[in-house]
């Protein structure tokens, strides 16, 4: 299908249990054009230098900020004069997420969680490590806007707004044939991460589950996402993804028929992860909690420093 569309796809490895990323190439209007880029790392180098050897690389489009996808664009930039296109808000995001003053408030509030002591630092050291791996920063010339329509191969897609995943996550729809590339928001084999780390949009699990029902009314046929490999009818995975986090609120939900911290919470959401998985379920946990306090399904207080979590 990718061959029939005009679009090469550029799977980058990550050092990850989630352990690659699928990146695109395909002819836009005025050049090559580049989806996303992968970390900024010797592996994202040695496989786009041929690349971009063979290519005349004019755009580089950036889904959102998350380092595995943003990470090398700076390089990438600089290395083939491309103009960079993302959305304004994870534009942002992405040029102050993973600065010093930005860490310092998350670790900080990770003080709140009621984590072991040390964890926090733990945490906030794995964030800490993502810094190298995103600059340097891509210069943004283009902020995607809803609606924005994109050549991309033999077709034209266009720009749809995701958030969840991140708050600006741009996915790229085309109506013709009926393709989606889906990004991170909607994944074959597994959820993507929805996290709340006490900053940006308050309610990233509501927000996924609008952009979800948003994408579920174009019935999409055929899904290009960016962890895992293309896959048919988009509406049985939305269904499926859609009462996964369902279920979770309700394993949330009865966590706190008493009093109970983030970390409380966490530990019997997920079982034995490392540092780096700890910090996605702490924000995932976060997110679900968040859900239910600002639907009204619990209370939550502060006492010594610690938040609590309560059903009502």
């Amino acid at each position: 299908m990718l061959n029939e569309i005009g679009v090469t796809q550029v799977t980058i490895p990550l050092p990850f249990r989630l352990n690659h990323v699928n990146c695109f190439l395909a002819e836009g209007e005025r050049g090559w054009t580049i989806i996303d880029a992968g970390l900024n790392n010797e592996v994202s180098r040695d496989i786009w230098s041929p690349i971009i050897e063979k290519h005349d690389v004019m755009d580089i489009i950036l889904t959102h900020y998350h380092p595995d996808h943003f990470g090398y664009a700076g390089s990438l930039q600089q290395l083939t004069s491309a103009e960079a296109w993302m959305s304004e808000i994870d534009a942002k995001a992405g040029l102050t997420y993973w600065e010093p003053e930005s860490i310092a408030i998350v670790n900080k509030n990770y003080d709140t969680c009621g984590l072991p002591d040390n964890l926090s630092q733990a945490l906030t050291t794995d964030e800490r490590s993502f810094n190298p791996q995103v600059k340097p920063y891509p210069i943004v010339q283009h902020y995607l806007a809803e609606g924005m329509k994109i050549v991309f191969g033999k077709y034209e897609y266009e720009v749809i707004f995701t958030p969840g995943h991140s708050d600006g996550l741009i996915t790229l729809f085309n109506k013709e044939k009926s393709i989606l590339f889906s990004t991170d928001h909607i994944l074959p084999r597994i959820s993507p991460n929805i996290s709340y780390w006490f900053r940006g949009n308050r309610n990233p699990l509501q927000a996924f589950f609008t952009s979800l029902e948003k994408i579920k009314q174009l019935d999409v046929d055929y899904v290009i996402p960016s962890h895992g490999m293309p896959f048919r009818n988009a509406n049985q995975r939305i269904e499926e993804l859609v009462v996964h986090h369902h279920e979770r609120l309700e394993q949330t939900y009865s966590y706190i028929k008493q009093p109970a911290t983030i970390f409380e919470v966490k530990q019997q959401l997920f079982k034995k992860l490392n540092v780096h998985e700890t910090r996605f379920a702490v924000g995932e946990t976060l997110a679900h909690l968040e859900y239910l306090f600002l639907n009204n399904q619990c209370k939550k207080y502060l006492q010594d420093g610690t938040w609590y979590y309560e059903g009502i």
